[in-house]
C-alpha cells in the first residue's frame, strides 16, 4: 500500500492538533475542517490547509455531515482520513463512505466495527473468544412484563445500558423493579436522542468494581500486540476523570491473564489499528468481566504512550500504509519487546464548575497559565490566554499527563513533585486535586466513587461581567480573593465572558452543558 500524503483530521480541538502532530512528523501535509462556531479554533491553524464543513448546520451536525467531509477530502485531494475519538469516528457508515471515494480510513474496517458498535454483537464475541462476561439480558423488548422477567433472571441491582454508544449516555442504576419502570423510558429517549437508536438491556452491577481496560494495536496482516493496561476508575457521572497506567492494584499474573482475554476477543473479530478492550473488575474477588470495545483512539492514550514509549497516533497512521507490527518501519514493536517502563496519570482539566453541579461554563480565557516541568506532557486545544470558549462542544481545555519511574508506594499523586504540579486554573482542578489527596488517593478506587461529593469551596469565584466591559478587569488578584471568600487563594480562574458579548444562559442564572463528550 502507498505511503500516505495528505490526511485531513475529521474532529477538532485536542485530539485533531494531537493527530495532526503525529501526522506532521511522518512527513504527511494536514487538513483541518472546522465549524463556523469553530473558525477561531486552534486546530484549524495548526493544520496545512483547513476548510468549513456543514455550513448552516447546527455546531454538532456539522462535524456529522459525512457527505461534506467526503467532499472537502476530494476538493484537498487527501489520501486518508482519521476520525479521532468522538463524533464519527465509531460510525461504520462512515468509514465505508471513505472505501467508496478511495480514501483510506484510520480505523478498524466497517464491519468490524458494526460488530463492535453493538454492545450485544460485542458481548457476543466476547463470549465465542472464551472472555469472561457480566450476567446480562438480550435487547429488552417493548414488553414491560417481559422486561420485568428479563430482570429478575439476572437479579437486582442491574445497570440499564445503551446498546449503542459509551460515555455514560443511556446509563442507569436499577435498584428494583419499580426503579425499572421509571428509569427504562427515560433510558430509551436518552439513548434514541444522542445514538439514534433507543435499543437498551440490563447488565448484572458489581457495586465494588474497578474499571480497567486494555490498549491493543493490530495491523493488516494478523498482528496483535497489546500496550498493557489502564485503570480509568476515578469517575463522575460514568465518565472517566482520572487515567492511570498501569493498575496500581494487579500483579504480574492477573495482569497477564486480563490482556490475554483482551488479545483474544480482538483476535475473535479481525481487529486492527489502535482499540481498547474494558472491563470491569469485582474488587472483592479480583474476577474482571467485559464491558465493551472502543474501536478507536481513546482519550486517555497518552498514559499508555508514556509507559510504553510507543506513539499510538503514529502506529494508526502506519498501519493504515501496510506496516506490520514488529517491523522497522512500524512504530510497535513485537509483544516480547513491549515493555512498562515507569508509571503515568493523564487529569482531564475542563470548564466544569464545581459549585454549579459540574456545569461546563464558558467565555473568553483572558490569562493562561500551564503546567511545566519534567516528566509532565500537556495535550491541549482551547487552552491558551485569548481562547474562546464556545457552549456547543466539550468542556475539555487540557488534558495533563504525569509521568515518572515510580509510584511512590503505589500511587504518584502521593509524590512531592506530583503534589507541586501547576495545573491550569481551571474550574475543576480544584476537585480532582482534592480527589487525589483523599487518603485512599487513586489507588484503584472503586468505580462507583462519585467526584462531585467533594465540596469544592476553593475554587474562586467569578463575576459576571456586564455586556460592553473588558473581562481583564474581573480578574485582578483582590477581586479573586474577595469574591472566593480565601485570602491568597491563588491565581484568578481563567474563564470569564467576552468583552463585547451578549448576556449568556450563565449570566442569566441558567447554563447550559456541552453536548459531544468522548466518553
Amino acid at each position: 500500500m502507498p505511503r500516505i500524503q495528505s490526511l485531513l483530521v475529521a474532529n477538532r480541538s485536542e485530539i485533531a492538533i494531537r493527530v495532526m502532530r503525529a501526522a506532521a512528523e511522518l512527513g504527511m501535509r494536514t487538513v483541518a475542517i472546522y465549524s463556523h462556531e469553530d473558525r477561531f479554533a486552534l486546530h484549524r491553524f495548526k493544520a496545512d490547509e483547513s476548510y468549513l464543513v456543514g455550513e448552516g448546520r447546527k455546531p454538532l451536525q456539522a462535524y456529522l455531515d459525512v457527505d461534506d467531509i467526503i467532499r472537502i477530502a476530494r476538493r484537498a485531494k487527501v489520501d486518508a482520513i482519521h476520525p479521532g475519538y468522538g463524533f464519527l469516528s465509531e460510525n461504520p457508515e462512515f468509514a465505508r463512505a471513505c472505501a467508496a471515494a478511495g480514501i483510506v480510513f484510520v480505523g478498524p474496517t466497517p464491519e468490524v466495527m458494526t460488530t463492535l458498535g453493538n454492545k450485544i454483537a460485542a458481548r457476543a464475541a466476547a463470549v465465542a473468544a472464551g472472555v469472561p462476561v457480566m450476567p446480562a439480558t438480550g435487547p429488552l423488548p417493548a414488553d414491560v412484563t417481559e422486561v420485568r422477567r428479563l430482570a429478575a433472571a439476572v437479579g437486582y441491582p442491574l445497570m440499564l445500558k445503551a446498546s449503542w454508544g459509551g460515555g455514560g449516555r443511556g446509563m442507569r442504576v436499577i435498584e428494583s423493579e419499580a426503579d425499572l419502570e421509571v428509569q427504562l423510558p427515560a433510558a430509551r429517549r436518552e439513548a434514541a436522542a444522542a445514538f439514534g437508536n433507543d435499543e437498551v438491556y440490563l447488565e448484572k452491577l458489581v457495586r465494588n468494581a474497578r474499571h480497567v481496560e486494555v490498549q491493543v494495536v493490530g495491523d493488516r496482516h494478523g498482528n496483535l500486540v497489546h500496550l498493557f493496561e489502564r485503570d480509568c476508575s476515578v469517575q463522575r457521572r460514568n465518565q472517566k476523570v482520572v487515567e492511570r497506567a498501569p493498575a496500581p492494584y494487579l500483579d504480574d499474573a492477573r495482569r497477564a491473564e486480563l490482556c490475554e482475554a483482551a488479545l483474544r476477543l480482538a483476535r475473535q473479530v479481525g481487529y486492527t489499528h489502535a482499540g481498547t478492550i474494558e472491563f470491569l473488575m469485582d474488587a472483592d474477588s479480583g474476577r474482571f468481566y467485559f464491558i465493551e470495545v472502543n474501536p478507536r483512539i481513546q482519550v486517555e492514550h497518552t498514559v499508555t504512550e508514556q509507559v510504553t514509549g510507543i506513539d499510538i497516533v503514529k502506529a494508526q497512521l502506519r498501519i493504515s500504509e501496510g506496516a506490520r507490527i514488529g517491523d522497522p518501519d512500524c512504530p510497535v514493536p513485537r509483544q516480547e519487546e513491549i515493555r512498562l517502563n515507569g508509571h503515568a496519570l493523564q487529569c482531564r482539566i475542563t470548564t466544569e464548575d464545581p459549585e454549579n453541579n459540574f456545569t461546563p461554563d464558558y467565555g473568553r480565557i483572558t490569562a493562561y497559565r500551564s503546567a511545566a516541568g519534567f516528566g509532565l506532557r500537556l495535550d491541549g486545544g482551547t487552552a491558551y490566554s485569548g481562547a474562546v470558549i464556545t457552549p456547543y462542544y466539550d468542556s475539555l481545555l487540557v488534558k495533563v499527563t504525569a509521568s515518572g519511574a515510580d509510584c511512590r508506594g503505589g500511587d504518584p499523586a502521593d509524590g512531592p513533585r506530583a503534589a507541586r504540579i501547576p495545573h491550569p486554573r481551571a474550574r475543576d482542578q480544584p476537585a480532582v486535586r482534592r480527589e487525589r489527596d483523599q487518603p485512599s488517593g487513586l489507588r484503584g478506587r472503586p468505580r462507583d466513587h462519585a467526584l462531585h461529593r467533594h465540596d469544592a469551596r476553593a475554587v474562586p469565584l467569578r463575576e459576571a461581567a456586564r455586556p460592553g466591559h473588558a473581562p481583564a478587569a474581573l480578574h485582578r488578584r483582590r477581586d479573586c480573593q474577595r469574591s472566593s471568600g480565601h485570602e491568597g487563594a491563588g491565581a484568578p480562574r481563567v474563564v470569564a465572558p467576552a468583552a463585547g458579548a451578549a448576556a449568556t444562559p450563565a449570566q442569566r442564572g441558567g447554563r447550559r452543558g456541552r453536548p459531544g463528550s468522548p466518553g
